[in-house]
């Protein structure tokens, strides 16, 4: 009896010993899996990190963005600047003096899918200098002889209705003469950059400064109160801005009527305004249809000027080393000036004569 006893006593020793056994077995399986499993699941180190995006600070410009913008010759002829349309969206637009006392205008857009911007007209020789400071792709409906020889010297990038017709179109909301009647859109025009391989990125910033924090001119020495801005190019063309109180943004008008956007009717305006006095003079070798010699406008060197924005003017000089270098505007204690998060209008006016600002 006694010795049955001792064989259920071992062999009760020998079960336990199994049954510890194979707990610890199972113990260890279970712990190998959650080990592998969690190396499995952690993050390595390039997780960790979590990828950031820049993102733009102004709200006019994406400065991040690497697309190249489109610099459109704009008419503005009186007759046909009611039929005007799509400006608002450009983050620049400037404005030149013309043969007849009229004035023509070169807009930039960036990363916009305008559906209608016009009327587009033809290019003049000093307009292809200020694209080029954008790295812009130049749109026109043609130009004037000394306008193709800049073109054809700078080999700027160029889309030209009279060659390439693809983009364009026509509409007539206000039986105007078919040279005021051409528009393109943005749409068509990337489209036909995509078709012809032009080159579409650039590394160009835009050669204003931008601020994201508001610029009050009113505390700048010097500076005075610019709630109406008048710009007389000739008896036949006379501009002026008109400071909106509650937009804070200065409103365009043309010979005494509010200049509006014939689609969508609202007036076209903008929040900085820089003015350049220019020498005006004559292209010697060519002349127009009428037989006068081309207007023509100093590009290089340096002048003065105002930088107006949020009711208030204040004195700058402007200077262009080069024909194809940026155009640098300071104040009069050489430091470069900054604009506000908005566009931007530059308005080259003739040195010789007179503005009113009040």
């Amino acid at each position: 009896m006694k010795n049955m006893k001792n064989m259920k006593n071992q062999l009760l020793g020998v079960i336990l010993g199994l049954v510890v056994i194979v707990v610890i077995l199972v113990v260890t399986t279970v712990l190998k899996k959650n080990v592998k499993e969690n190396e499995t699941n952690k993050p390595n180190e390039v997780d960790k990190v979590e990828e950031v995006k820049e993102v733009s600070k102004y709200n006019i410009i994406d400065t991040t963005s690497k697309s190249r913008p489109f610099a459109i010759i704009i008419n503005n002829y009186p007759a046909a600047m009611k039929a005007q349309t799509g400006l608002n969206d450009a983050y620049m637009i400037y404005e030149f003096p013309i043969e007849g006392g009229y004035s023509r205008s070169l807009a930039l857009f960036k990363d916009k899918n305008t559906s209608q911007i016009g009327t587009v007209r033809s290019v003049r020789q000093y307009h292809p200098y200020y694209a080029i400071e954008h790295d812009a792709i130049l749109v026109h409906w043609g130009a004037n002889h000394p306008g193709y020889d800049t073109i054809s010297s700078l080999r700027i990038n160029n889309i030209d209705e009279l060659s390439n017709s693809g983009p364009f179109f026509r509409k007539n909301p206000y039986n105007l003469a078919t040279e005021h009647t051409g528009y393109t859109s943005l749409s068509k025009l990337k489209k036909y950059v995509e078709s012809k391989k032009i080159r579409s990125k650039t590394d160009t910033l835009p050669p204003l400064n931008y601020s994201t924090e508001n610029i009050d001119l009113s505390s700048i020495k010097d500076s005075k109160k610019a709630k109406t801005i008048e710009l007389n190019y000739s008896n036949s063309y006379k501009l002026k801005y008109t400071y909106n109180n509650e937009t804070k943004r200065y409103e365009r008008y043309y010979n005494g009527k509010k200049h509006d956007d014939y689609i969508s009717g609202n007036v076209f305006d903008t929040k900085n305004i820089i003015i350049a006095f220019v020498k005006i003079g004559k292209v010697k070798d060519y002349k127009d249809a009428a037989g006068t010699n081309y207007l023509d406008m100093t590009v290089t060197g340096s002048g003065n000027g105002y930088y107006i924005t949020n009711g208030y003017a204040k004195k700058i000089t402007w200077s262009k080393k080069s024909k194809t270098e940026k155009t640098i505007y300071k104040y009069d204690d050489g430091t470069e000036i900054s604009v506000n998060d908005g566009n931007t209008y530059v308005n080259f006016f003739n040195k010789s004569k007179s503005i009113k600002i009040k």
